[in-house]
């Protein structure tokens, strides 16, 4: 599934396929690449499932682990709170150099919100945003229907930094986000639900929102593989994030 550009300044990103892999490890090794990279290194893309671990943040807190029991919780230097990863759900690692795609940190963050945007549209899926809170929402009562979600009110969006679930109601969250840019060089990356076991996201406040309900594609009685959504994933993420 990969091939080495002919040029890489302005060749499309090597997507590399890991299967499933310890996270802690597979973080070491995007941190080296990151590190290692110069500046005409071609941009690699990395898809995998995890084995069951939580996650968190550079600036999560303790109290959102409830109750861990025996799966590993990884403290790492990507943005958000706490996050579950396990197998059944994609994850994607684009490692990209901004600086060559000639785009910022909030762009990157909103061509990988969309990318996720148009794999649910590829199994009918119609994905939202949810203002100040990263990542992709689906309505849980309709996630067929096109409409748009209402406008939060200020008093709501302000209360998305607090924990106050007023601005995800009668939302699911079906995708996680959380990066790390250095040097102008992204890793780490986002988490699609597929066809998971979501319970261990009840032994936690996922991305630091008690109560926060998530879903996977399963439980909206979509029957796709985690390796045919990682396909469809990757394709959009190349397109978008390629010169």
């Amino acid at each position: 599934m990969s091939a080495e550009p002919a040029n890489p300044g302005l060749a499309r990103a090597i997507v590399r396929e890991l299967g499933r892999v310890d996270y802690l490890p597979t973080i070491k090794a995007m941190q080296a690449f990151t590190e290692g990279r110069e500046a005409q290194t071609p941009d690699e893309l990395w898809l995998c499932e995890h084995s069951p671990v939580f996650t968190q943040g550079v600036a999560g807190e303790a109290s959102h682990v409830l109750n861990p029991g025996s799966i590993p919780v990884v403290s790492t230097n990507r943005g958000g709170q706490v996050t579950y990863h396990g197998p059944g759900q994609v994850v994607a690692y684009p490692l990209i150099n901004l600086k060559r795609l000639g785009i910022f940190v909030k762009e990157y963050v909103y061509r990988l919100e969309h990318c996720v945007l148009k794999t649910l549209e590829f199994v009918g899926v119609t994905g939202h945003r949810v203002p100040g809170a990263p990542g992709i929402y689906v309505r849980l009562d309709d996630p067929f229907s096109h409409a748009p979600l209402e406008a939060a009110e200020p008093r709501e969006r302000q209360g998305i930094q607090g924990g106050d679930l007023s601005a995800f109601r009668g939302l699911g969250k079906i995708a996680a986000l959380g990066i790390k840019v250095s040097r102008h060089c992204t890793y780490h990356g986002v988490a699609l639900n597929v066809a998971m076991d979501l319970s261990p996201f009840s032994l936690i406040n996922p991305c630091g929102y008690s109560g926060l309900q998530t879903v996977d594609l399963a439980t909206l009685g979509i029957q796709i593989h985690p390796a045919e959504a990682a396909q469809c994933l990757a394709e959009k993420l190349v397109s978008h994030l390629s010169p």
